[in-house]
């Protein structure tokens, strides 16, 4: 099968493979593109938690973008972990070298386990400069918590914090409701025009590391080959869904989702 499309990746390294960049190559691979890579981090975690995080220069995170996408030209681009106020700035000049207009952001801010992966002053620069620069912003709800300063317990909650991220800049914003008190699955995308719910059956488990970089990757995979955001947002999230359905149950602690749900191998190996 020869790849559909192609989509950068900008983010932090998951040594357990559940989250972050691995996540990111896994989910576009499964759904049929070409993944390329500018690593932010190296981190060394597992399912129980993170041990340490290793920066990477942010000059060498501009080469990383620049020089493969200037070999290998992206049709969308997913970011995820940006740990400081120097990587933003670079990563956001970055950007502005090259002609892709389909970015996703993942304000990716704590770790599954509840590690801080971001500092203060690298959130403030997410806020007012990046978030205005891409396409898409995918907050869970702690993050959307921090973004706004507002309390989120309710749909109405996520809906009014949504504008807000709006107010300040986001051109779209779908916020991911998998931390809200609720018998069903409530995400929610908004823009200046519409606002779009979407309602999925909750999967109870613990296997759940690394479902907001897989979908933000996911979203940014459909929309590398040509589908509307809100047709990849709905695309992406019913992957994410399966990938918590199939429930591999892999390491002691919040383990990582399926990303292989979605491919069939017709050839046994001999």
């Amino acid at each position: 099968m020869r790849p559909k499309s192609k989509v950068l990746i900008i983010a932090g390294s998951d040594s357990s493979g559940g989250a972050g960049i691995q996540a990111d190559i896994k989910t576009v691979t499964s759904l049929g593109c070409y993944a390329m890579t500018a690593i932010t981090a190296v981190t060394a975690q597992n399912t129980t938690g993170v041990k340490s995080i290793v920066a990477i220069k942010p000059s060498e995170v501009s080469k990383q973008i620049e020089f493969t996408s200037k070999d290998i030209s992206p049709k969308a681009i997913k970011i995820g972990m940006l740990h400081s106020k120097q990587v933003i700035l670079a990563v956001t000049k970055s950007l502005k070298k090259i002609s892709t207009k389909k970015v996703v952001l993942d304000p990716v801010m704590v770790a599954k386990g509840g590690t801080k992966l971001i500092n203060n002053a690298a959130i403030s620069y997410i806020k007012n400069k990046l978030m205005k620069k891409t396409l898409l912003i995918t907050p869970n709800i702690p993050e959307a918590e921090i973004l706004t300063k507002i309390k989120i317990r309710s749909k109405n909650d996520m809906i009014k914090a949504g504008k807000n991220l709006m107010v300040l800049g986001a051109k779209n914003v779908l916020i991911k409701g998998g931390h809200l008190n609720s018998n069903v699955m409530i995400d929610i995308f908004i823009n200046k025009k519409k606002t779009k719910v979407f309602i999925s059956k909750k999967h109870i488990s613990k296997n759940t590391h690394g479902t907001g970089c897989t979908l933000s990757s996911a979203i940014a995979t459909y929309l590398s080959c040509g589908k509307d955001l809100i047709k990849s947002c709905e695309l992406g999230i019913k992957y994410v869904n399966q990938s918590i359905k199939s429930n591999i149950k892999l390491g002691k602690g919040k383990g990582p989702i399926n990303h292989l749900n979605s491919i069939t191998i017709s050839k046994r190996f001999n």
